[in-house]
């Protein structure tokens, strides 16, 4: 498995125990027990940083690749794009 496979596949779990995590926080404040704890309100947190790298990457990956093939010495000179004027 390549690892634009396996950052896609771990995004895609993350993004579920984000929204577990969110819904615990919502379900939780929604008691009325005054403020819930610590734990439950900066769970989210780690989730979130790990969505905000992953998503990083994934938004990265074509722009990246592309420039891989553009660069590539299999490429004639008619692939490449015009420049933009």
């Amino acid at each position: 498995m390549s690892t634009s496979t396996w950052i896609r596949r771990s995004h895609r779990w993350v993004s579920i125990a984000f929204t577990l995590t969110v819904i615990a926080n919502f379900v939780a404040m929604s008691q009325g027990r005054g403020a819930p704890p610590p734990w439950i309100t900066y769970a989210p947190l780690l989730p979130l940083a790990l969505l905000l790298l992953s998503g990083l990457y994934l938004f990265a990956l074509p722009y990246f690749s592309r420039h891989r093939i553009l660069r590539s010495p299999q490429c004639s000179v008619g692939d490449q794009e015009a420049p933009l004027a």
